[in-house]
């Protein structure tokens, strides 16, 4: 029986257009070469996750494949990251994707971007 802590409801999915534009308006973003992640806060008690692999990446078979190894990070690694925050992931590179290199990659992704919200709020109100 998979335990419940470490569930992926749709809830925790991005999907709606309007959600990925807000995100991307906020331009707060952080990456590594391979993936870039976006954040923004969502006032939500929880986060959500919103991935996006264009064709560049290579065929459906292999999109699908980065999708689900970035869902599978996400669902492994969510109680380590920040809570109500909107993230997107653009991945720029998908050579040598690995389960382990998305665990590694997306907290440390997801901190710094969070970080640059903090720090544009922080500078507004002085």
């Amino acid at each position: 029986m998979a335990d419940s802590g470490f569930t992926f409801s749709r809830r925790l999915h991005l999907r709606l257009q309007r959600d990925f534009d807000r995100v991307f308006a906020v331009r707060c973003a952080a990456g590594n070469g391979h993936l870039v992640v976006f954040a923004c806060y969502n006032g939500l008690d929880y986060s959500r996750i919103g991935l996006s692999v264009g064709r560049r990446i290579g065929n459906a078979v292999r999109r699908n494949r980065v999708k689900r190894l970035l869902r599978e990070a996400y669902r492994l690694e969510q109680h380590d990251l920040p809570r109500g925050v909107d993230c997107v992931c653009v991945v720029k590179k998908a050579d040598g994707a690995s389960l382990e290199r998305y665990r590694s990659a997306l907290p440390t992704l997801i901190a710094r971007a969070v970080g640059k919200i903090e720090v544009r709020v922080d500078s507004s109100d002085g």
